[in-house]
C-alpha cells in the first residue's frame, strides 16, 4: 500500500497522519506540547520539535510504505538564523504581539496590511528594537520551513507560508519585488550587510517537488523513516486547512478553530481598502486569499470544561473529556439566541483584530441576565467566533462573496453546535467533512499526494474536487434566522466588553 505523509506541528500537538490512495487516513499519531511565555516572548523549544515528531513517527502504522510527505506548521513568526543555521534569537510564536510599530510603519510604508504575526514585522523590529543579532542573520523562516530544511536540506516553503512572511505577487508567484525594494532602501535597513531577498526562504507552489529526506533528516528522526521520500513544498497551518477542506477555489473558504481561529476566504477580485484586521496571503497554489486571524479560540472555554468536569468529580461521577464537552456544547443549544445578557471574553492572549496587546479573560453579566448553564456556555462557545465576525464583517461590507465556508478543528468535534453558530455568525452556509477531525496534517498529506500525482497537469483546485473530496460526506448548515439575529444582538454587547476588556488589560 503506497501512502502519503502529512506533519502538522501545531499549537498544542504535534500530528503525523498518513493517508491511502484512495485518500483516506490510515494511520496517525501525536504528541502534544504547548508554548512558553519566557522574557517576555511566547516560545517553543526546538529541541522539542524532535522530541515530538519522533514520538508522533512511532506510534504511526505503514511507516515503510510511505512515498511522499510534507511538514507544515503554525503559520509565521520568526526564527533566524546565521550563516551556518544556529538560532540567533528564541522562536517568536504567531502569538505574540510584540511588533506593533513595525508592523504600522512597514503597513504604511507598502500600502498593504502588515500583521504583527508576520516575519517581516519581527525581523524589522528587531531592526527598531537594535537587536545585536540583527546583523548576523544569513536566514529567517518559518517553524515549517526550518523543519523541512533540517530534513531535506531545501531552503524553501510553500508559497501559502510564504504569504505570511512577505507580501506575494500572485502573477510572478513570488515575493512583491516592489514592496522589497522598499523595505530595503528604509533608512534603518540600507546599511546592513545583508538585503531582504538573501535572507527569505525560496517560493514554491503546491505540487512542485522540494527535495527529500536526506541520511541526516532520518538521523534526526531516529532513523523511523527512510531517506529517499520526496517532500512537498512547507505549509502553514493556513494553506493545509484549505486544502484539507476542499476551499481554495474562489466564493469558498474555511475556518479552522482551535487553539487559535481564523477564516480564508479565496477572493475573486481585489479588496478596495486596506484593512489592519485582515491579511492578504495565498491558496498554497498561489491564488489570493482574505484571512481573518485570531488569536484566542477555545483555550479559554477549555479551562471552564476542566473546572465543570472537576465539579462532576465532586459528586462521584467521572465523566470523560469527550463526553464533557459533548454534553455542554449540546446543552448550550438549550440557551438564547442572544446568550441571555451573559458575555465572554475569552482572551488569554493579545488579539490584533481588536488591537489588544494582551488579555484578560472574564465572564459578565447585568443583574437581569439569564445566567443559566445554557446560556453561559452558549456564549463560551459564541466568544470563541466572536472576534473572528468583527473580520468576517469588514468582508461583508465589501460585498464578498462566500457560497460555502467548511468548519474544521476543535471547535466542531461535536457534531452542528458550532456548526450552527459559525453560521450565524458569518450569515452563510457551513459544512463540515468526515475528514474534518483530522485538520492541517490530513491537509499536508492531500499535497504530498498532489506532489506525487502532478504529472497529469491538474490544478491542485481540479484534483481536490475531481479526486479527492468527490463523494466524501458531510454536513451542511444553514443560517438560522433567529440565531443570526440573536449572534448579531450579543455582539453588539460584544464591542461593548471589549472596552471593559482594555481597562482590564490595563490595569490587572
Amino acid at each position: 500500500m503506497k501512502t502519503c505523509l502529512g506533519i502538522e506541528l501545531g499549537s498544542t500537538r504535534i500530528k503525523a497522519v498518513s493517508i491511502d490512495e484512495s485518500f483516506q487516513p490510515v494511520s496517525s499519531g501525536d504528541y502534544t506540547w504547548a508554548s512558553r511565555y519566557e522574557n517576555g516572548i511566547w516560545t517553543y523549544p526546538l529541541e522539542e520539535v524532535w522530541t515530538g515528531l519522533k514520538s508522533a513517527l512511532s506510534r504511526m502504522e505503514h511507516r515503510e510504505d510511505i512515498a511522499a510527505m510534507g511538514v507544515s506548521a503554525m503559520m509565521h513568526g520568526y526564527l533566524a538564523f546565521d550563516k551556518d543555521w544556529n538560532l540567533l534569537t528564541p522562536f517568536r510564536t504567531w502569538q505574540n504581539t510584540i511588533t506593533g510599530p513595525a508592523a504600522a510603519e512597514l503597513t504604511e510604508l507598502f500600502g498593504f496590511n502588515i500583521p504583527q504575526r508576520w516575519s517581516i514585522a519581527h525581523l524589522y523590529q528587531a531592526v527598531l528594537n537594535g537587536e545585536e543579532h540583527v546583523t548576523q542573520i544569513a536566514h529567517i523562516t518559518t517553524l515549517a520551513g526550518y523543519v523541512h530544511y533540517m530534513l531535506t536540506g531545501v531552503n524553501a516553503v510553500g508559497i501559502g507560508e510564504a504569504s505570511g512572511m512577505f507580501p506575494i505577487d500572485s502573477a510572478a508567484l513570488d515575493y512583491d519585488a516592489g514592496m522589497m525594494a522598499k523595505f530595503n532602501q528604509l533608512p534603518k535597513t540600507k546599511d546592513f550587510p545583508w538585503k531582504l531577498q538573501d535572507l527569505l526562504p525560496k517560493v514554491l507552489t503546491a505540487g512542485e517537488t522540494a527535495g527529500a529526506l536526506t541520511e541526516q533528516g532520518s538521523a534526526l528522526l531516529a532513523d523511523l523513516l527512510p531517506s529517499g521520500i520526496p517532500f512537498a513544498p512547507p505549509e502553514g497551518d493556513a494553506g493545509t486547512g484549505m486544502t484539507a477542506t476542499n476551499a481554495v477555489a474562489p466564493r469558498t473558504g474555511n475556518v479552522s478553530a482551535g487553539t487559535s481561529i481564523f477564516s480564508m476566504v479565496v477572493l475573486e477580485q481585489p479588496l478596495k481598502k486596506v484593512y489592519e484586521e485582515i491579511d492578504l496571503v495565498t491558496t498554497p497554489a498561489g491564488a489570493p486569499v482574505a484571512m481573518v486571524h485570531c488569536n484566542n479560540c477555545t483555550n479559554d472555554t477549555n479551562a471552564w470544561v476542566n473546572v465543570l468536569g472537576e465539579t462532576a468529580r465532586l459528586f462521584g461521577a467521572n465523566p470523560t473529556p469527550d463526553e464533557l464537552y459533548t454534553k455542554l456544547y449540546e446543552k448550550s443549544l438549550e440557551g438564547d439566541p442572544d446568550c441571555g445578557g451573559i458575555l465572554v471574553c475569552n482572551y488569554l492572549a493579545g488579539e490584533g483584530v481588536t488591537h489588544m496587546d494582551a488579555g484578560r479573560p472574564m465572564v459578565s453579566r447585568t443583574p437581569e441576565s439569564r445566567f443559566t448553564l445554557a446560556n453561559f456556555f452558549k456564549a463560551q462557545l459564541y466568544a470563541t467566533i466572536s472576534t473572528l465576525k468583527i473580520g468576517m464583517d469588514f468582508l461583508a461590507e465589501e460585498n464578498v462573496a462566500i457560497d460555502s465556508l467548511t468548519g474544521h478543528g476543535g471547535l466542531f468535534k461535536t457534531p452542528l453546535v458550532g456548526q450552527r453558530y459559525l453560521a450565524a455568525a458569518c450569515n452563510a452556509p457551513v459544512t463540515c467533512m468526515s475528514t474534518a477531525g483530522e485538520g492541517g496534517p490530513y491537509g499536508m498529506a492531500l499535497l504530498a499526494a498532489y506532489t506525487l500525482e502532478n504529472t497529469r497537469n491538474e490544478s491542485l483546485e481540479g484534483f481536490l474536487k475531481n479526486r479527492v473530496f468527490a463523494g466524501v460526506s458531510g454536513s451542511t448548515i444553514q443560517p438560522d434566522t433567529a440565531l443570526t439575529e440573536g449572534f448579531n444582538a450579543y455582539i453588539q454587547q460584544y464591542k461593548a466588553l471589549l472596552k471593559v476588556e482594555r481597562t482590564a488589560v490595563e490595569t490587572l
